[in-house]
């Protein structure tokens, strides 16, 4: 059964860092939100290792189901412009510079840690109690934390509009319309040259 939990744990490890990987390394945006998708089902595993059934199934739902389809929301609304990479030489050598340093930082705490480690492993304390179950969870969420809920809801809904104005500032009022409607443009106004011409041309007539 200690087999079984290290490979289960390995298995999600795997898919938390490819999944990272690839949210990151694509250059279409699609296929970076399915590596997300891939890193938030790894996550979703660890928390059933860790006996908390309700996150997980939150984390799939949620996470998976719900902000994943938005993202992919967002791409579509944005539409060919979404894919647009940046061409600056500079730009891409700073990413890449920070990619370095992040990754050398993350090489040296790891290091460290197992330097001051040791070879002993600390075991944790047992969990309490109820510990993971839909009561403590709701009563955590809705007593103590329900003003910082609150807040992460009103900054989705926000992020939502706020993809939506870019969109339409990008492409105009044209991609909010029907397939196959086009806008309806009013008819050129007659200057005060075409008007003179008309009454000139009448008057022309009226001497013959």
């Amino acid at each position: 059964m200690k087999n079984l939990e290290i490979v289960f744990f390995g298995l999600c490890t795997l898919f938390v860092l490819l999944g990272g990987v690839f949210t990151v390394a694509p250059k279409n945006p699609i296929r970076g939100a399915m590596g997300l998708l891939v890193s938030i089902i790894g996550i979703a595993g660890m928390y059933l290792m860790l006996a908390a059934e309700l996150l997980a199934a939150i984390q799939v739902v949620v996470y998976a189901g719900a902000v994943v389809i938005l993202f992919l929301f967002v791409i579509m609304l944005l539409g060919p412009s979404a894919s647009e990479i940046s061409q600056d030489a500079r730009g891409a050598t700073s990413r890449y510079a920070g990619a370095g340093v992040f990754a050398l930082a993350a090489a040296g705490g790891l290091w460290v840690i197992m330097r001051m480690g040791g070879q002993a492993l600390t075991e944790l304390p047992a969990a309490p109690a109820g510990m993971g179950t839909v009561e403590l969870i709701g009563r955590e969420l809705f007593d103590k934390q329900v003003v910082p809920f609150q807040i992460a809801g009103v900054l989705l809904l926000i992020a939502v509009v706020g993809a939506m104005a870019v969109a339409r500032g990008k492409h105009g009022t044209e991609m909010f319309l029907p397939s196959g409607a086009t806008r309806a443009t009013a008819p050129p106004e007659k200057g005060p040259s075409s008007s003179a011409a008309g009454s000139h041309g009448a008057s022309k007539a009226e001497v013959k």
